[in-house]
């Protein structure tokens, strides 16, 4: 498969690329700042996410484009900078033809109650906030796309460099809830996220919905 990475240094990316091309897929990886590397099944390319003729450009002829982009926690800006690149991205998709669209949101439009989404909960970490509310309305947004055979990805709550379980391959998965393991925790390495990611590019099990994994 061709696969393209977007966002593909940062943290989820950069699992991403490295689970992709250990599965022989064919990866362009797309940042800001991309790698001068030489690495098997990877191609590195500098593209601004917000110039769609560019991106189309970059993003035709591959078989699913994966989004990690995340203009950064600390950046004032963020709430309009992903919803814009969010939605820049859409559209690139769209003008280039590919079809098969995954975009890692976050956790905080989980459902941990009947109506009540994590990021509304008072233990919700308010620097995180903002972010996560973008994630939140993104995902009200492609819903409303019926071109695209869209999936939003929300990792478990506790998916962080903090992590350290590595890859082990395995998962559960959910849709609009978080999956919890027996001492009530919803976890995930980001090793095992891109394993998640892959298997739904590869396996094609959930389209135009959300979904999560966690151990």
């Amino acid at each position: 498969m061709k696969t393209a990475i977007i966002g593909a240094t940062g943290f989820a990316g950069a699992a991403l690329v490295k689970e992709f091309a250990s599965r022989g897929h064919q990866v362009t990886a797309i940042a800001r700042n991309p790698k001068d590397t030489n690495e098997a099944n990877v191609a590195w390319v500098s593209t601004d996410i917000f110039d769609a003729d560019a991106l189309a450009a970059t993003l035709k002829g591959h078989d699913v484009v994966v989004s990690a982009y995340n203009p950064g926690w600390t950046n004032p800006n963020i709430y309009d900078e992903a919803i814009a690149g969010a939605k820049a991205i859409q559209e690139a998709v769209k003008q280039s033809g590919v079809k098969r669209y995954i975009y890692i949101g976050g956790a905080g439009s989980l459902y941990i109650a009947d109506g009540l989404q994590l990021i509304d909960t008072p233990e919700f970490p308010k620097e995180y906030y903002a972010g996560a509310n973008a994630a939140r309305d993104y995902l009200n947004i492609i819903k409303e796309e019926k071109d695209l055979d869209w999936v939003f990805f929300s990792p478990a709550i506790e998916m962080h460099p903090g992590i350290t379980t590595g890859r082990t391959g395995k998962y559960r998965t959910g849709l609009d809830n978080p999956v919890f393991n027996k001492e009530g925790r919803s976890i995930l390495s980001v090793e095992d996220l891109a394993v998640a990611i892959a298997d739904e590019a590869e396996n094609a099990k959930h389209h135009q919905q959300r979904f999560t994994a966690a151990y």
